[in-house]
């Protein structure tokens, strides 16, 4: 028999992007357990991170507010904006035991009942591989048990590290989606990789030493993804054992996609391309929400907690800047919302807007990339932002501009607060002079320095 009000399974996967899964199209069969197990349920399939990188991503996702909303706009800030609830003391104020697993000290990751750890970075066995999601199931699936024996509704947070660098799953997928020649000495693709000094350590920390071909790597960022799957499955094969499916909720979500070897970001998540900006979104509930619905409509982090809230009948009559995404469920009518202002501040300073057609990216300050102040692609005509196309069309970055300017004073008026972006600098209180010092200024070392960043308050 259901609980009063339903529990809630959220797997929060670090740096996934959802066209690196083979539910939504892509060709390796990376994701087959989450796949079977969203068919039953709704697949959101336009959703963006619209603030990159992760903090600024969790808080969006996790208060139903956008960046003003927040204040968050970089991975370092350690405190959302005084009197915007996260969704775990929503959720609490409302009778819910709240667990969190992997999320400890993000700015997002607060007011939780319970907070439990895993090592979920490095290679942690003899066989030099990370073994993240076989961890993150030690401590996850316990406390799934824990908290199904309580007589409480829970909310279950589980981030999930494997797409996140070092992209290390282990036997037998470690080499499933590759079968060439990794060390080609005749292949010099990788060497600009080493050879950018602020990431190049960090990344020959953990690829092979002497790999010369960056399909390997991102065979490997795959092969993680399908490693994650396949124990999620477990945990989905718990909550079938605990007869619990009729009664959770279960979320599948990224706070940010990752570059791969495309425009020179270099396995990471920095640059307001697509690659960083695609998440999935899926929310199953068995025999309460319809299955098998594709929703293609636009939506974005900030609304997924007012969705969330929605399905599960909770109304706090907070002010969110996100919108429930159930009406198109049911057929229902929602304000489209096609266009809207993105940023990253943590490797590069950057702002821009995205219609369907046009992204507009502006730099805030020179960055490390020596990449133009002012970016623009078409979307339609290329797809994959290979093309710089601002100087030809100074008609269209005006327009763009103006749209994302008169976006940002509305806000601010709203708010009483500066654009965040426009306070928070990369280094010493003030922009770098040149992408040369920026350069020289940012540097990641090894996995040690990954670990310092996402727990740097």
């Amino acid at each position: 028999m259901s609980k009063k009000q339903p529990n809630l399974l959220f797997f929060g996967i670090d740096s996934l992007r959802r066209d690196h899964m083979s539910h939504y199209g892509y060709g390796r069969l990376t994701t087959p357990n989450i796949s079977k197990y969203a068919d039953r349920g709704i697949t959101f399939e336009s959703c963006f991170s619209a603030h990159i990188p992760t903090t600024p991503g969790y808080s969006s996702m996790l208060t139903g507010r956008d960046v003003f909303g927040t204040g968050v706009v970089a991975l370092g800030q350690s405190k959302i904006v005084d009197g915007v609830p996260v969704l775990a003391e929503m959720l609490h104020d409302r009778g819910y035991e709240t667990t969190c697993i992997g999320f400890k000290g993000n700015a997002a990751g607060r007011g939780y009942d319970n907070y439990l750890s895993f090592a979920g970075w490095g290679p942690d066995h003899d066989d030099g591989r990370a073994h993240k999601a076989e961890n993150c199931n030690d401590v996850a699936i316990p406390e799934l048990e824990r908290l199904a024996a309580g007589d409480k509704p829970f909310f279950l947070f589980i981030r999930h590290m494997d797409p996140h660098s070092p992209y290390l799953a282990p036997a037998p997928f470690k080499d499933m989606f590759f079968q060439g020649d990794a060390f080609d000495p005749e292949d010099k693709r990788m060497q600009k990789v080493y050879d950018f000094k602020p990431f190049g350590d960090y990344i020959g920390s953990w690829v092979p030493k002497g790999c010369t071909n960056p399909d390997y790597v991102i065979a490997q960022y795959d092969s993680a993804v399908a490693y994650m799957d396949n124990c999620i499955q477990q945990v989905l094969e718990k909550l079938y054992a605990l007869n619990l499916e009729e009664d959770t909720i279960v979320v599948f979500v990224s706070d940010h996609g990752e570059t791969l070897y495309d425009h020179d970001c270099y396995f990471d998540h920095h640059g307001m391309y697509e690659p960083t900006l695609v998440v999935p979104f899926i929310v199953v509930w068995k025999n309460h929400l319809p299955s098998c619905v594709r929703i293609k409509d636009y939506m974005q982090l900030k609304d997924v907690t007012p969705t969330l809230l929605d399905i599960m009948g909770i109304d706090t009559g907070l002010p969110f800047e996100g919108r429930s995404m159930m009406p198109l469920v049911y057929g229902g009518e929602r304000e489209p919302e096609p266009e809207f202002y993105i940023t990253e501040d943590t490797w590069m300073r950057k702002h821009g807007w995205r219609t369907p057609e046009w992204k507009l990216i502006v730099s805030k300050e020179p960055d490390f990339h020596f990449k133009p102040m002012v970016e623009l692609y078409n979307l339609v005509k290329d797809p994959e932002e290979n093309h710089n196309v601002a100087d030809e069309n100074p008609e269209i970055v005006e327009a763009l501009k103006k749209r994302m300017d008169a976006w940002i004073e509305k806000r601010v008026k709203e708010t009483g607060r500066p654009n965040p972006i426009d306070v928070n600098f990369l280094k010493d209180g003030k922009p770098f002079a040149s992408s040369q010092e920026a350069y020289e200024g940012k540097y990641i070392g090894g996995i040690a320095d990954a670990v310092k960043l996402q727990k740097k308050d």
